[in-house]
């Protein structure tokens, strides 16, 4: 009929999708849009709480090795003003005025035939540090070919410059451990302490790394684990205390210069040396 359309597609032409079939077109297409929205949405919330719960296990991990940190740099104990003569948790090896004598026998008595040098010592202190890298190893070597028997004394009085740790006193505490369980490893681990010393004002190592540093110079670790847990203070800390107290109220100890006691304090066969100990032939020179 003339004028009349038909729906009939022409040979080669496509069917025109019907209204019924557009539909459902869209709607599957819907359908697939929102699985993989659904999808992206479950991703990014798989992704969120996998960061978040590595964000709180990192902060669970700083908040643990802060107080872990603050656990083993806690204040100290309330030690009682008694003489060193009375403490009864007093190391075995330890000297009567205290202080660990080390000659070519290792540790023990005063050889009075060879002349004797006395070192007082504060971990924490920076002269120290350099006393001991400057005349530590001539010391070592003397005393070990059997020609001096040199004492070292490890005290504490330098505490108000650990921010209340107590490192002094915990790090001294260590070195008396040392020096009463594993002596031939005393010299080196006072070495490395130096060689590691922390800056004055900081809380000082934690009694880990302290314990880190007696393995590293050959400290067994049955002994180190009772630095690291904090039993080398329980025994020792009323002692280091003690001699600290002792050797500090010690006129013939005063620097005639200062008019005090103080680290490092050199004596030669019982008389304070006052040379300059930064040039190790002096010392050599002293000791004859």
């Amino acid at each position: 009929m003339t004028g009349s359309t038909s729906s009939t597609p022409s040979p080669g032409q496509a069917a025109r999708p019907g209204k019924n079939e557009r539909r459902d077109a869209a709607r599957e297409q819907a359908r697939i849009l929102r699985e993989k929205q659904m999808k992206r949405d479950k991703r990014n919330k798989v992704i969120a709480i996998t960061v978040f719960g590595v964000a709180v296990l990192a902060l669970l991990g700083v908040g643990a090795y802060i107080f872990s940190q603050r656990a083993q740099t806690a204040s100290l104990p309330e030690y009682d003003d008694i003489p060193l003569s009375e403490v009864t948790s007093a190391p075995s090896a330890a000297l009567d005025g205290g202080g660990f004598a080390f000659s070519a026998d290792g540790i023990g008595d005063v050889d009075d035939t060879l002349p004797r040098v006395d070192v007082y010592l504060d971990y924490m202190c920076p002269a120290c540090g350099s006393f001991e890298a400057t005349n530590g190893e001539n010391l070592v070597d003397l005393a070990a070919g059997g020609e001096l028997t040199v004492v070292y004394h490890p005290i504490a009085i330098l505490n108000r410059f650990s921010q209340g740790s107590g490192y002094s006193t915990r790090s001294a505490a260590a070195g008396v451990l040392i020096a009463e369980e594993a002596p031939d490893a005393f010299q080196a681990f006072t070495q490395q302490m130096f060689a590691s010393q922390p800056a004055e004002g900081t809380p000082g190592l934690s009694d880990t790394e302290i314990a880190d540093i007696a393995r590293d110079t050959g400290v067994p670790d049955a002994v180190a684990d009772r630095i690291a847990d904090g039993t080398a203070l329980d025994d020792f800390g009323q002692w280091v205390t003690s001699a600290t107290n002792e050797v500090s109220a010690d006129a013939d100890l005063v620097n005639p210069q200062s008019g005090n006691f103080g680290t490092p304090t050199i004596t030669i066969d019982g008389t304070f040396w006052g040379g300059d100990w930064t040039d190790p032939a002096n010392l050599l020179a002293a000791i004859g």
